[in-house]
């Protein structure tokens, strides 16, 4: 996917859309990044992900990661684009300055990660958890920790993992069995085997530091008895730890990125935070993720679509309804229905995710607590539907892409095979989809009884069309009716959470496009011609064939609660 093709729709969604370097630059580390410069900033992103990324997507496919007596070599071009990667500076964006980082806004690092998975999914994996690693330690690890490995992790020049699940356990945390032990050196000794770790052991850099979910000796049973503790691959001195990759899995998809299973026998390890605490703080590093793997939705879903859409401005076929000889594929109603309607999510997509990053800086760094408190209910209610609603359409519609190609792109040579192979997993990894929805509606909005989302509707700006108004207001009261229904069925919302956070995408996905019609209204008068026409068809696509969805969700969501609404337990009958 060439980055540079979509830079300017990302310019204007930026710039125009949000007023990004407006809200940036009221924040005090990113005073002085004006637009010139994260211009600046995305034009050389574009170039490096189209020069040193992109061309080895079909290498790291075909070849694959090889794994040999507990080594694994990445393909053949990956070390060498990760080195460039890392000492141009490109992982380290948003870290601060005093740990090495360049201190930008989040959004310019969401942009390049949204380019870099697009372009090469399965190379993008490498440095995916970087940017999540290094708040963790940042925020939670000991000051001797920070001084040894925090610059490290922040600038990448050493990779890092998130070492949870266990073959037993599954989504399950509480199963977690693996144990560390204190030493009188104030180190542990980690005991216990990882599986489907991202990156647990390959070539691309020096040292691995991996953060793993492990029990203390006195750890109670469940969640809260876990802790996070950091197990370098590499000690310092140079001795080689106790961690081993046993073996890497052989996958649908990504096969550039070895997805491992860790043994770690004896290891020594630091604890990172306090003792049973230690889901808080890799949630710190989870969340960031989230918001990176529905950015993965959206670039595998533009790389698809940016191959389907050149594919039928040439492929002929038939007669479009009107046409006299054969046509271009893509004037055929069918194919501009599916090419416009995937263009309809890609944009209200990017709208949604640059706009949380842009909530991220502000929750962290807002002068009003107001300001602050706003931004950070935005983000932990957004985060969850952003990372299911984006990487289900990066799929669904790499395959709609697909089928653009018709059986061509059945056939490997076109490439598209691949993105549907690779953005399968998206769905599944970072807390499958299922558990994003229960954590949106169990955990976040029926928590407050709905308050937080009804104020997060309230507050999004710019002007509501009168449609736009009564969904957001049906939704608010649904929202109620199902509170209240979950007293008489504790089960309710976990059967209608899928439906609950698709209702809740689509309406943020109707404010997100309000916001682009209005700002291609007010820029049409100095746009080039035809500029303002991009925007058209997409919207136009979102209203007919998207938006009509949430009907549907709000009605199936109305039966269910008028279901339980009407349940009365049987009496029990005494002997």
């Amino acid at each position: 996917m060439p980055a540079c093709q979509s830079l300017a729709d990302i310019q204007f969604l930026l710039t125009e859309v949000l007023r990004a370097p407006a809200q940036w630059q009221a924040l005090a580390p990113f005073a002085d990044t004006d637009a010139d410069l994260a211009a600046q900033v995305l034009d050389e992103a574009a170039k490096f992900v189209d020069s040193a990324v992109a061309p080895l997507q079909r290498v790291g496919d075909e070849v694959g990661c090889q794994f040999s007596a507990g080594t694994v070599t990445t393909p053949p071009g990956f070390r060498d684009a990760y080195q460039a990667f890392w000492q141009g500076g490109w992982p380290a964006l948003a870290c601060a300055p005093e740990d090495g980082g360049q201190g930008l806004p989040a959004v310019l690092e969401c942009v390049l990660y949204e380019w870099l998975a697009g372009a090469n999914h399965g190379w993008t994996m490498a440095p995916g958890l970087v940017h999540g690693a290094y708040e963790c330690i940042r925020h939670h690890a000991s000051d001797a920790l920070k001084a040894q490995y925090l610059e490290k992790v922040a600038t990448g020049e050493w990779l890092a993992t998130m070492c949870l699940t266990e073959a037993h356990a599954g989504s399950d945390l509480g199963l977690v069995r693996t144990r560390a032990v204190p030493q009188p050196d104030g180190s542990v000794r980690v005991n216990g085997s990882k599986i489907f770790i991202s990156g647990g052991e390959h070539d691309l850099t020096d040292n691995i530091v991996h953060l793993v979910l492990a029990r203390l000796p006195d750890a109670p049973a469940g969640p809260k008895g876990l802790s996070l503790f950091l197990v370098p691959k590499v000690l310092e001195g140079g001795a080689r730890n106790t961690v081993v990759c046993e073996r890497i899995e052989e996958k649908m998809g990504l096969h550039g990125s070895p997805t491992c299973v860790m043994r770690f026998d004896d290891a020594t390890g630091w604890l990172v935070g306090e003792p049973h605490k230690g889901l808080a703080a890799m949630f710190v590093m989870m969340n960031a993720a989230r918001l990176h793997v529905g950015l993965q939705g959206i670039g595998l879903l533009e790389a698809a679509w940016q191959k389907a859409s050149a594919y039928a401005a040439e492929r002929r076929q038939m007669r479009a309804p009107g046409a006299k000889d054969t046509s271009l594929i893509q004037d055929h109603p069918a194919i501009r229905r599916t090419l416009q309607t995937q263009r309809a999510w890609i944009d209200g997509g990017r709208v949604l995710a640059y706009h949380t990053a842009l909530q991220l800086d502000i929750a962290k760094h807002g002068t009003e607590a107001g300001e602050r408190a706003a931004a950070q209910r935005w983000c932990a209610l957004v985060t969850p539907v952003l990372k299911s609603a984006l990487t289900t359409e990066g799929f669904h519609g790499a395959s709609a892409c697909l089928q653009v190609f018709g059986g061509h792109g059945y056939v490997r040579e076109w490439g598209i095979e691949q993105i549907v192979r690779d953005a399968r997993v998206a769905m599944i990894y970072e807390g499958t989809n299922e558990i994003q929805a229960i954590d949106l509606l169990v955990r976040k909005v029926l928590a407050d009884g709905g308050q937080g989302l009804a104020a997060l509707l309230a507050g999004l700006p710019g002007k509501t069309p009168a449609a736009a108004s009564a969904r957001r207001h049906a939704l608010v009261e649904i929202t109620q009716t199902l509170a209240i229904a979950a007293q008489s069925d504790p089960e309710l919302p976990y059967w209608v959470a899928d439906d609950y956070l698709r209702a809740v995408a689509l309406v943020l996905l109707e404010w997100a496009w309000c916001q682009i019609g209005n700002a291609s209204r007010r820029t049409h008068g100095r746009a080039p011609t035809g500029e303002a026409d991009r925007w058209t068809a997409p919207a136009q696509a979102f209203t007919q064939w998207v938006l009509p969805e949430f009907d549907l969700r709000a009605a199936i969501l109305r039966q269910r609660i008028a279901q339980a609404l009407e349940f009365k337990p049987k009496e029990v009958c005494s002997a």
